[in-house]
């Protein structure tokens, strides 16, 4: 029984998850109430506070959900690495490009997450909330960046902070106008790593002979 009630927890709460995602994305977030994503759920408002305290808990867990994978590929491909650390980054980015593209739902969190939220009021919290994301990412991609130019015998063009920095701002740019333009312009999976690549090769590493 306990377990039975465990999974229909979880299921409600994934119930939860799909609703706010249809929701925020409609509406966006700061224009969405508690109340709408109880209706596209068919559930109480009460149901919403057994699983999340507020709106903000809501929309961070609808982002984890999808990030989690991600975030768990870049944790696994560092503590795997084996002198190829940077063919095991740009696998990971290649895989966020690839789900955005082929996965509906994540695409849509990604756009609810760039695009459709307002950081005024409330929302304030979720800023706070993206910039620590923002700078957990840039840390893993600086260590791998270190750990490739150790692998080349290379120095970096630039401090491994900076070049962090700056290839997570390519990683961001490039998915944000594909976002923007609705899919139409170009085709993220094959210029998006290009764009990733030809940022790699100005740090000073041999693309080429890298990505053989």
């Amino acid at each position: 029984m306990a377990r039975r009630t465990k999974e229909d927890a979880e299921a409600t709460r994934n119930k939860l998850l799909d609703a706010a995602l249809e929701v925020f994305h409609a509406k966006g977030v700061a224009g969405a109430s508690l109340t709408d994503v109880a209706v596209a759920a068919s559930v109480t408002r009460g149901a919403i506070y057994w699983h999340f305290k507020d709106k903000m808990d809501l929309f961070g867990a609808l982002i984890s959900r999808s990030a989690l994978p991600f975030e768990a590929a870049l944790d696994s491909a560092l503590g795997e690495q084996k002198g190829r650390a940077l063919r095991q980054l740009t696998a990971v980015l290649e895989m966020v490009f690839r789900q955005v593209v082929r996965d509906p739902v994540t695409r849509r969190v990604f756009d609810i997450a760039l695009y459709k939220v307002e950081y005024a009021g409330e929302m304030q919290a979720v800023r706070a909330w993206r910039i620590e994301n923002m700078e957990r990412f840039a840390l893993r991609i600086q260590v791998f960046l270190e750990l490739a130019a150790k692998d080349a015998g290379i120095v970096l063009q630039q401090s491994p902070a900076s070049a962090a920095r700056g290839l997570r701002a390519v990683f961001d740019g490039v998915l944000l106008s594909w976002l923007l333009h609705e899919q139409q312009l170009f085709d993220l999976e094959k210029e998006g790593m290009l764009a990733v690549q030809t940022y790699i090769k100005g740090l000073g590493f041999d693309v080429e002979k890298e990505f053989a």
